[in-house]
C-alpha cells in the first residue's frame, strides 16, 4: 500500500496538468477524412439505405436544409460537409436499397470522419468551417471564449441529428446549460430568482454563450448594461446616483437567484450596512430600530433619482 502511494499521487498530478491546445492546423488535419476518398454527395449517400430516410428528411426540413441554396451565395451544407468525402464508405453496397435491406449491407461508418470521437476543438472546427463565415460576428469570440477553453463543443449543445430543430429551444435550454452549471440550477430554485424555471426568459437573454468580450460571457459592456435592458427604469443616468452600483448591479443583486427579496445578497439593513456603517453609530435604542426596519421604508430611491431630496445629513435618495 506503502510503495502505491507516490504512483497514486504523479498520477492525480499528471492529471491535475494542464493541456495546451494544439495549433489550429493539427485540428484541420483531424477532419480532412480520408485522402483516397471521393465526394459523391448526398443523394448518393443517402438513396442506398433506408435507414437513413428519417435522417434525410430531418435535414431537408431543418435549418441548414431549408436556408442554405445557392441563391444566398452562403456555404452549402451536405452530409459530407460534417462527416467527409463517402465514396468509399458506399463502395460495396448496391444501388437497389431493397436489396441492401435484403442482404442486410450497410454503408461502412467507419470509413467516414469518426467525429463523435474528436477532441472537442476539432469538433467545433468541422462547424467553424461554415459558421466562421456564416455567423459572424456571433462566433467571433468563439475560440477564445470560456466554453472553447474548457472542451465544450457545438456537439455538446446542438443534436443535429435528433430532429428538424437543430437550436435548442428556449424552454430547453436552462436544463441543457444545468448539466454543466449545477450551482446555477441550485440558486434559480431558491425563493427570490429570474423566471427561468417559469420559461418566461433563458440564460441566452443574459449571456452569450459563443463567446463574449465581457466577463461571465455577459451580453452587455457591462453588468449594469446587461441588466437594464429588461429592468430599464433602473438604467439613468440620474442626477443623484448611487455611487458604488453605478456599473454592476452584481454588488447587491445576485443574478441567478437568492434568500432574500429582490435577489439581494444579504437581508436589509445588512446589506446598506456592508457600506453605510455610519448609520451604526447611534444610541441603543436607534439601533434596535435600525435592525428593525428596511433602508428601502425611507430610501425608496434607492438606483438613483433627479429630484434632491434633503435628509438629515445631506442629499440621499428618499422617496418622493
Amino acid at each position: 500500500m506503502f510503495f502505491a502511494a507516490p504512483f497514486l499521487f504523479a498520477a492525480c498530478a499528471e492529471l491535475k496538468q494542464s493541456k495546451p491546445l494544439l495549433p489550429v492546423h493539427e485540428y484541420e488535419k483531424m477532419i480532412v477524412g480520408r485522402l483516397d476518398a471521393d465526394y459523391v454527395g448526398t443523394d448518393n449517400c443517402v438513396a442506398r439505405c433506408h435507414k437513413h430516410d428519417k435522417i434525410t428528411d430531418d435535414f431537408k426540413h431543418s435549418i441548414h436544409g431549408e436556408q442554405l441554396k445557392p441563391g444566398t451565395g452562403l456555404p452549402l451544407v451536405n452530409c459530407e460537409s460534417c462527416h467527409g468525402p463517402g465514396s468509399l464508405a458506399i463502395a460495396e453496397i448496391e444501388d437497389d436499397p431493397e436489396l441492401n435491406d435484403k442482404l442486410k449491407k450497410k454503408c461502412d461508418t467507419k470509413k467516414f470522419l469518426d467525429i463523435m470521437n474528436l477532441p472537442p476543438q476539432a469538433q467545433s472546427l468541422i462547424c467553424l468551417k461554415c459558421h466562421s463565415a456564416a455567423s459572424i460576428p456571433t462566433l467571433a469570440h468563439w475560440n477564445a471564449g470560456t466554453h472553447a477553453l474548457n472542451d465544450v463543443s457545438c456537439f455538446d449543445c446542438h443534436k443535429l441529428h435528433q430532429g428538424p430543430q437543430q437550436k435548442v429551444s428556449r424552454e430547453e435550454m436552462a436544463e441543457l446549460c444545468y448539466g454543466c452549471h449545477p450551482q446555477v440550477k441550485v440558486e434559480n430554485n431558491l425563493f427570490s430568482h429570474h423566471p427561468l424555471m417559469e420559461k418566461k426568459m433563458a440564460c441566452v437573454d443574459c449571456h452569450d454563450v459563443h463567446g463574449s468580450t465581457q466577463d461571465k460571457l455577459l451580453k452587455g459592456n457591462t453588468p449594469k448594461e446587461t441588466c437594464t435592458r429588461c429592468h430599464m427604469e433602473k438604467q439613468g443616468p440620474f442626477v443623484f446616483e448611487h455611487g458604488d452600483v453605478t456599473e454592476n448591479c452584481a454588488n447587491c443583486h445576485s443574478a441567478h437567484g437568492s434568500v432574500n427579496n429582490h435577489m439581494l445578497n444579504a437581508a436589509m439593513p445588512f446589506l446598506c450596512l456592508q457600506c453605510h456603517g455610519g448609520h451604526t453609530v447611534n444610541t441603543a435604542a436607534g439601533n434596535k430600530q435600525l435592525f428593525s426596519n428596511r433602508c428601502t421604508d425611507c430610501h425608496s430611491q434607492i438606483h438613483g433619482t433627479d429630484i434632491p431630496t434633503p435628509a438629515i445629513t445631506g442629499p440621499g435618495s428618499l422617496r418622493q
